[in-house]
């Protein structure tokens, strides 16, 4: 048998641990192509996520100097005290008590978690303390399960799943101040490259605002169990120039106009349960259990943003929503395949 000796399992060590330690490192340094992740941390565009990246950096720099010097501490003591060929095998001489030593590891970690604290509290409290401007805009987001429905009060405008905000210009800002209010179960308001995770509790209403200072598509998440569907209650997040964004609050205060070719479709419509959950303004559909659908064809989605919004998937959903969304809320309506295609064509009718 070959006699691998003290100074072969030592070069396998080193090279184990260089190779632990360079692909991580590797992995910041290299070219971050952020069209891979729309949900990229690291790439903030907004105050209160700016704010949050900064504390981030400061744990992880704090966290990788510990891992450092305890793992420099661990590799040297198994370097130097590591069993030798000329070892006798007795015990080494034992040391009880170090006054200084246990001194020291007690007050380091205590500073330590003390400096963390105080920083992330100070974070905590300039994002809540974030002063609102009179031209802020107002927002109340409900989370359901599993859809996200956001009121513009001052607005006079209901939409569903897709939030429009404009962008925040520094020299002149525009921040989003978002109610958030809870349907029925916890969730959990998170778009990564917008701030951090804030909860939607029944009964407790809470507050978050962004200024969003690049214009683009946000996406993010439901990050608090909430059913079934958890996973698949996505977010969108629109940020839009200021002339873009009034133009997109303009046709969302408009009523619902029929189209007289698709009066079949808005009869059957009418004629059928979905009026109880869905509201089409200017129609005596007024239900609010589910989505309004008064601009259904103005968002992009359907089903929290599963599925593109077309025709063929609008169908899919009116006639077996479990086909896009497993689990979800929604009875399949039991129509014939040419009522099918006459509600479709109403629906796609409402911009």
């Amino acid at each position: 048998m070959q006699n691998r000796g003290p100074s072969n399992w030592k070069m396998r060590f080193a090279v184990q641990l260089i190779v632990l330690l360079y692909l991580p490192v590797a992995a910041l340094a290299g070219p971050a192509d952020r069209s891979i992740s729309p949900t990229n941390i690291f790439a903030p565009v907004s105050t209160p996520a700016h704010s949050i990246l900064g504390l981030s950096l400061f744990v992880l720099a704090v966290t990788a100097a510990i891992f450092v010097i305890v793992f420099s501490l661990l590799v040297y003591c198994v370097a130097r005290f590591g069993k030798r060929a000329d070892d006798d095998g007795r015990e080494p001489p034992q040391v009880y008590g170090s006054t200084q030593v246990e001194l020291a590891w007690t007050v380091i970690p205590i500073l330590i978690v003390v400096v963390l604290f105080m920083a992330t509290a100070r974070v905590i409290a300039s994002i809540q303390k974030g002063a609102r401007p009179a031209n802020a805009i107002q927002v109340i987001a409900i989370g359901h399960q599993f859809w996200w429905e956001y009121r513009y009060p001052g607005l006079k405008v209901v939409t569903a799943n897709e939030l429009h905000v404009p962008v925040s210009d520094p020299a002149h800002p525009t921040p989003t101040f978002i109610t958030l209010l809870s349907g029925d179960t916890d969730h959990s308001f998170w778009v990564p490259r917008l701030a951090g995770k804030t909860d939607l509790i029944p009964n407790h209403p809470n507050t978050m605002w962004i200024d969003p200072q690049q214009t683009g598509l946000y996406l993010g998440q439901c990050a608090q169990y909430c059913g079934t569907q958890h996973a698949k209650m996505l977010l969108r997040v629109y940020v839009q120039s200021r002339e873009e964004f009034n133009r997109w609050i303009e046709e969302q205060s408009q009523v619902a106009h029929a189209n007289p070719a698709v009066s079949e479709g808005q009869r059957i419509f009418k004629a059928t349960a979905c009026i109880n959950c869905h509201g089409v303004t200017g129609t005596v559909a007024d239900g609010s259990f589910g989505p309004d659908l008064t601009h259904l064809m103005s968002r992009e989605t359907i089903a929290s943003g599963a599925a593109p919004n077309t025709p063929e998937n609008l169908r899919l959903w009116i006639q077996n929503p479990d086909a896009i969304k497993p689990g979800s809320k929604m009875p399949a309506m039991g129509l014939s395949d040419q009522e099918l295609d006459a509600v479709t064509a109403y629906l796609a009718t409402l911009r």
